[in-house]
């Protein structure tokens, strides 16, 4: 098909780069499951030979998720390649992905490798992955600042040694749109055997372009895309999976390029991956910021009460977001609301469901109207409770006033035992996290702290985002609740958790 661009999704393991960000197994294979919802090509779920933990989630994506190639990253090593073909044997479609650095900056400073050592390299790592795996791909790490010529051989003996997919990184994000574009052109031209493979690009968001030059790339024949939900990644990030697809969505008929995202899931995934990684999404960020269909201006709503189009390319139900948020109260009982979040995609077990309640009962009681917001920030607060803590939160008691120095007492629950502690501090919040350090024994260096409102009006969630250094480690926190002070805590203790569970 000459108009289709593969998705090749790196949230798992290009995201989870991003500082601060450290997801558990299961938190892994949620958003690997909802991604093959999302109907991606292929799922990067991580660096095999990094740590256990990282092979674990590779291992259980590869053995339970299902439609999507499920690829592990390693290094042009034989020890990388053989851990990341052990993680991934069991897929349904399994892929490495090994790569080596080719500018002189990285093979003389980094890799202190000659250019000859790098070609050998990269023919020995391509054929003991593809002794493995049928798909292999092959990454000329830092390619848009290599000797094209060197690049060209490099890529004429990966894909010689049986290389399916390669992939032409702007690792730092250094590359303009007609320069990456020119050179994905002159590339195809110079190796008649890139007409054979998949060519991908990957490119970083240094100077924003990540998305244009990915779309460069594509209008000059390359025909997948590596991309994150939410443009996550190291550094400024990745280009955005939502950003490509809704472009080649709404401008086919300019670009003429389509891909198989089930772009009803993308609101949806984009909320699962803001919640389990503690990263909120910017209110103007396209196609999913919290802005990103909103209007404000007389001239704006008034036009699009009369025709969406006026001011609406996109309509918001392409991405999966309602007319009508409000959807649940205090009268709902337990079949209302588990039937809703299974409408909403959440599979529940027991002891899940009804941990979530009472938390639904708690804030009924506190606010009119529930939203999928509300439902979705508490489902993943809880269910992230249940799979990472070693502290659970019981309760929070704080004083606090003008002419008085602020208390804080909490208790705490570890392996059934309760565990009470009392604290005070500069604030009610301060006073409220020496608390829980006290009764977890964790310190913590508090590097930033966020508080948002989940959805409008004063009975509105707070949504507390907290980033830690526990032992020289950054660690995201995040806790919701209607009492800015109690989510505080509970985004507190998360990261703590976090930092214990890892």
């Amino acid at each position: 098909m000459m108009d289709r661009v593969y998705i090749f999704d790196t949230t798992l393991r290009d995201g989870e780069q991003s500082p601060g960000i450290s997801l558990n197994v299961r938190q892994k294979l949620e958003i690997a499951e909802q991604l093959a919802k999302l109907g991606v090509d292929a799922i990067e779920a991580g660096f095999p030979i990094t740590s256990s933990g990282d092979f674990e989630a590779v291992k259980a994506i590869a053995n339970r998720v299902k439609g999507p190639r499920i690829v592990a990253l390693a290094r042009a090593i034989e020890a990388d390649i053989d851990k990341a073909w052990e993680a991934i044997r069991n897929a349904e479609k399994p892929c490495i992905h090994t790569f080596i650095a080719t500018s002189d900056i990285h093979m003389e400073r980094k890799l202190r490798k000659t250019r000859d050592e790098v070609l050998k390299m990269t023919e020995a790592a391509v054929k003991r992955a593809k002794k493995y795996a049928p798909d292999v791909e092959f990454s000329p790490e830092d390619a848009t600042r290599s000797d094209f010529d060197f690049l060209c051989r490099v890529l004429e003996i990966a894909v010689g040694s049986g290389a399916t997919v390669i992939n032409i990184p702007d690792t730092v994000g250094y590359a303009l749109p007609d320069e990456f574009g020119k050179l994905i052109r002159e590339l195809k031209a110079a190796v008649p055997a890139l007409n054979n493979v998949i060519l991908s690009v990957h490119c970083h968001n240094d100077l924003g372009l990540a998305v244009a030059n990915s779309l460069a790339a594509v209008e000059n024949g390359a025909n997948q895309v590596e991309c994150t939900i939410n443009g996550l990644g190291e550094r400024a990030g990745n280009a955005a999976l939502e950003e490509i697809v809704m472009i080649l969505d709404t401008r086919y008929r300019s670009l003429g390029k389509k891909t198989n995202i089930k772009t009803e899931q993308i609101s949806r995934t984009s909320r699962l991956v803001s919640t389990l990684t503690g990263y909120q999404v910017q209110f103007n960020k396209a196609i999913v910021g919290a802005n990103a269909f909103a209007h404000s201006s007389g001239i704006h709503t008034d036009g699009v009460l009369k025709e969406r189009i006026t001011y609406e390319i996109i309509d918001p139900k392409k991405i999966g977001l309602t007319e009508s948020k409000i959807i649940l109260g205090k009268t709902s009982g337990r079949h209302a609301l588990k039937q809703h979040l299974e409408d909403m995609g959440y599979v529940l077990d027991d002891e899940e469901f009804e941990k979530v309640f009472v938390r639904f009962k708690e804030l009924a009681d506190k606010k009119a109207e529930i939203t999928d917001d509300d439902l979705g920030a508490i489902m993943a607060d809880e269910v992230r409770a249940i799979t990472s803590e070693v502290y659970g939160f019981e309760s929070l008691r704080v004083t606090s006033g003008t002419d008085e120095v602020p208390n804080a007492t909490v208790k705490l629950t570890k392996n059934g035992a309760v565990i009470k502690k009392t604290a005070e501090g500069d604030g009610p919040v301060d006073a409220a996290c020496n608390a829980i350090g006290k009764a977890t024994g964790v310190s913590a260096k508090l590097l930033f702290y966020n508080v948002s409102s989940i959805t409008g009006g004063l009975d509105a969630q707070g949504d507390v985002t907290i980033q830690l250094d526990i032992g020289g480690k950054k660690v995201l926190g995040r806790g919701v609740s209607t009492d800015i002070i109690e989510a505080s805590a509970r985004a507190y203790l998360n990261a703590i958790n976090k930092s214990l569970t890892k």
